[in-house]
C-alpha cells in the first residue's frame, strides 16, 4: 500500500504537468500568488531551487502520482538565525481535500530535522482565509501584522506573519 502523499523535489519532467496544473489553477491562486506559468519561469523557478538558499516539493499522491500541490523553502539563513519562508499552493482540482495539510506537516518536519531550522515563516494576505486556516492547522501563530510587505501581482499588498519555531 503506498502512502496518502509523498513529497519530492521537482524536475525538468514535471514541467508539463506544472504547468498544467498551474494554468487550471490561476483562479484558485489569485490574487494571492503566482506560480511559475511559462516554461521560462519553471526553468528559472528549477535553478533557483537548485541552490543552498532555497528548496522545493511537490505534493503528489501515493495512489497515481498526481501533482496536488507545491512548496518551498526559500532565503535559508544560517549561522545563528536558522530560519526561512515558507510558500505553497494546492491545485485545482485537489484543493480543500486535506492533502496540503498533511504536505505542510511533512515540510516543517523536514525543515527541522534534516535541514535543521530553527523557524518557519509564512507570509498570507489577510484576505486568503484558505491559507492562514492551514497554518493554524499546522501550529503556526501569528506573530504581527506587514502594512504592503510583498509585491504580488504588481502590487504592494499588507500580509499578516505567520511563524512555526522548532522548540
Amino acid at each position: 500500500m503506498s502512502p496518502r502523499l509523498v513529497l519530492r523535489t521537482p524536475e525538468r519532467s514535471d514541467e508539463d504537468e506544472f504547468l498544467t496544473r498551474m494554468q487550471a489553477s490561476r483562479r484558485l491562486h489569485q490574487p494571492w500568488l503566482y506560480p511559475p506559468l511559462t516554461r521560462e519561469s519553471y526553468r528559472a523557478y528549477l535553478e533557483r531551487i537548485a541552490g543552498d538558499r532555497h528548496e522545493g516539493f511537490l505534493a503528489c499522491r501515493g495512489e497515481d502520482s498526481a501533482m496536488v500541490g507545491w512548496l518551498n523553502v526559500s532565503e535559508i539563513v544560517r549561522g545563528p538565525f536558522q530560519s526561512a519562508y515558507l510558500g505553497y499552493g494546492a491545485v485545482v482540482p485537489f484543493h480543500g481535500q486535506g492533502y496540503m495539510s498533511e504536505a505542510l506537516k511533512l515540510v516543517v518536519r523536514h525543515a527541522f530535522t534534516t535541514m535543521r531550522l530553527h523557524r518557519l515563516e509564512a507570509n498570507i494576505q489577510p484576505s486568503n482565509h484558505s491559507s492562514i486556516a492551514l497554518v493554524k492547522r499546522c501550529g503556526f501563530e501569528r506573530e504581527g501584522y506587514s502594512p504592503r510587505y510583498l509585491k504580488i501581482g504588481g502590487r504592494w499588498r499588507d500580509h499578516e506573519r505567520w511563524a512555526i519555531r522548532a522548540d
